[in-house]
């Protein structure tokens, strides 16, 4: 049976476990299986299991009496000795208490289970108790759960920003939430929607919902954190004179200098005119060169071409 269960096992804490260890082990587990949250079957059995061994190692007092006798420690009388008891129990025999003294509160420590009192008697009000009351017996309020959700957005969104209606399925169905989208999220970035999480219970706060931005392939650009990069078409002799050539950026358009010589494969960075970033240095973007020869020459241009063929010495495959 699953009250069985070591209590410091059922949390996932060792015996040794400072006070906040287990109160911070317990609002995890407690979240995890919130009947509201987890719609498993067996979450409102383990959400019981987990809020009854709260109970009893979240008090001192409790706790010293739980690891001194188990979970005999409700039947036991006050002042009683822990070695005294485990006598009597053994006198008592393990036949006569059937599986009710099976396992013990840890291993090596005293017998547990729900066994007989030291009249032969069983407690059944505390035995159901322990059994059917964890939930919401001195546990309190549980905060709703953290929840998370992936965004995608264009690049132009997660550019400019803005708002947008954001569809989110959950346990209780869809439901369609208005979302302000700052400017200039990128990759991973975490947009925090406070209280629309989980519900809480008890009249405790719901969590909040976090959307993981996540920015769809672009045809025309590349993002690498808040860099831009795009590709510069150029002409051979724009490549070889230099020239202006006009770059459309999601910003708008913008004119960049092309130096003379510039090979394909050549960086010109435009400072500034990648992702925004509302709270310091934007990204840039990077043009990047790529000469570009008329796939079907005309007769005078494939002329000038075998005259520059014949004129320049210049060779592509030398070592520069």
């Amino acid at each position: 049976m699953a009250t069985e269960r070591d209590f410091y096992e059922i949390l996932g804490v060792p015996r040794t476990a400072s006070q906040d260890e287990i109160q911070r082990a317990y609002r995890k587990l407690a979240r995890a299986h919130h009947p509201d949250i987890n719609a498993d079957p067996g979450a409102e059995e383990r959400f019981k299991e987990v809020s009854e061994a709260y109970d009893v190692l979240s008090d001192p007092q409790t706790r010293r009496r739980y690891d001194a006798f188990g979970r005999d420690f409700r039947q036991v009388p006050e002042g009683t000795d822990p070695d005294a008891w485990t006598r009597q129990r053994t006198r008592a025999g393990a036949g006569a208490r059937g599986t009710a003294g099976r396992g013990g509160a840890g291993g090596g420590g005293p017998a547990g289970g729900f066994g007989y009192t030291a009249g032969g008697e069983v407690d059944l009000d505390d035995l159901l108790g322990s059994l059917f009351g964890g939930r919401g017996r001195g546990v309190g309020p549980i905060p709703g759960a953290d929840q998370e959700a992936e965004l995608q957005l264009t690049m132009e969104e997660a550019f400019r920003g803005g708002r947008r209606p954001v569809t989110i399925a959950g346990p209780g169905g869809q439901r369609t939430l208005d979302v302000t989208i700052p400017a200039g999220v990128t990759n991973g970035q975490r947009i925090r929607l406070a209280g629309q999480g989980g519900s809480g219970s008890g009249g405790a706060r719901a969590g909040d919902l976090y959307l993981i931005v996540s920015v769809a392939p672009h045809p025309r650009y590349r993002l690498d954190g808040r860099d831009l990069h795009v590709e510069l078409r150029v002409a051979p002799w724009e490549a070889v004179l230099g020239a202006s050539a006009a770059v459309t950026t999601p910003g708008g358009d913008s004119t960049v200098k092309v130096p003379p010589g510039s090979s394909s494969g050549r960086k010109l960075r435009l400072r500034g005119r990648g992702l925004p970033n509302p709270k310091g240095t934007p990204g840039d973007l990077y043009a990047e060169v790529r000469i570009m020869v008329p796939a079907h020459p005309s007769r005078t241009e494939r002329k000038l071409f075998e005259e520059l063929a014949a004129e320049s010495d210049f060779d592509p495959r030398s070592p520069q």
